[in-house]
């Protein structure tokens, strides 16, 4: 695989794994971070450090949550500034900024519930982290150890089972699974070997055809590497920016842009097909939430 990225290519490269709380998995994600030329290394249930036992790469700065870490390359051509959005720890939020004054967001989960005494309890606080307030850019980019179930992501999908949060958060803010269907956590039971889709990647859909995702099940724990790719031209940002001064929609009409107009047209019929139908019947909160979600969706898309 290719080595550190090219300073005339603008794109972020990550890789994912799920450690399993052990050194020796989490010094191996970070080698392999570096061989991949990876910009940053996300983790779930990294090394706990002990006394005696500190963890530290030269090649990577380490910021630690809770149950997440995110490892972040030294000599990366990209600016990377932590933003703080709730979950304790297991969720990292992240801002990233291209050379180019482009800007895009990265998102650390670790999605499990959190155990007190040997007991699991209820609660899972990646679920407090204010999603709504991470959602907001248009470009962003969610990974994690979602420890959730479901045919959305999974065709092979064991029982459906919690996956109600993941789902909705999905339905919100339209995001897009774009992992290769791969399964990231095989495991055996009473015998027989068996795999599921766990760990994955997903963003909105004006970042989806800019993505590339593979998956390493060659490693020493019941977790896959996950390995995502974001690439564009350089100067694509500074063009975007220089030249979109508003909303050209009648421009769109024009003979040679009818086929955008058309394909603008389908997305946001796509987009806005699972929604709520509204009718004189509904709350007053469903009505505030389907405004809010328009307002917000439909300028995200114009811009997009």
């Amino acid at each position: 695989m290719q080595g550190p990225n090219n300073p005339h290519e603008a794109m972020v490269k990550c890789i994912m794994h799920n450690c399993g709380r052990g050194y020796d998995a989490t010094m191996m994600a970070l080698e392999k971070g570096i061989v991949c030329g990876a910009d940053v290394v996300m983790m779930q249930e990294p090394y706990e450090e002990s006394e005696g036992y500190d963890i530290s790469h030269q090649g990577y700065r380490l910021v630690r949550g809770g149950q997440t870490m995110t490892a972040i390359r030294r000599d990366t051509h990209l600016e990377f500034s932590e933003v703080e959005k709730g979950g304790d720890g297991d969720v990292q939020v992240f801002d990233i900024k291209y050379p180019s004054g482009r800007k895009m967001r990265l998102v650390n989960v670790y999605d499990q519930l959190r155990q007190e005494g040997g007991v699991r309890s209820q609660g899972r606080l990646a679920h407090t982290a204010r999603w709504s307030e991470i959602m907001e850019p248009e470009k962003i980019l969610v990974g994690g150890d979602w420890n959730a179930h479901s045919d959305r992501w999974d065709l092979s999908c064991p029982p459906k089972r919690d996956a109600n949060f993941l789902e909705n958060l999905m339905d919100e803010y339209d995001l897009i699974n774009v992992m290769d269907g791969e399964e990231t956590h095989p495991n055996t039971r009473n015998g027989e070997t068996s795999g599921s889709l766990i760990d994955f990647v997903i963003t909105k859909a004006s970042m989806a055809d800019r993505l590339e995702t593979s998956t390493d099940l060659a490693t020493a724990l019941d977790h896959a590497i996950v390995c995502a790719q974001l690439r564009w031209d350089e100067g694509e940002g500074v063009k975007v920016s220089q030249n979109i001064t508003g909303w050209d929609i009648d421009g769109l009409k024009w003979e040679e842009e009818k086929k955008n107009y058309e394909e603008a047209q389908k997305e946001w019929r796509d987009r806005s097909s699972k929604r709520l139908v509204l009718n004189e019947g509904s709350s007053g909160e469903e009505l505030q939430r389907e405004a809010e979600w328009i307002q917000r969706n439909f300028v995200n898309h114009l811009n997009w």
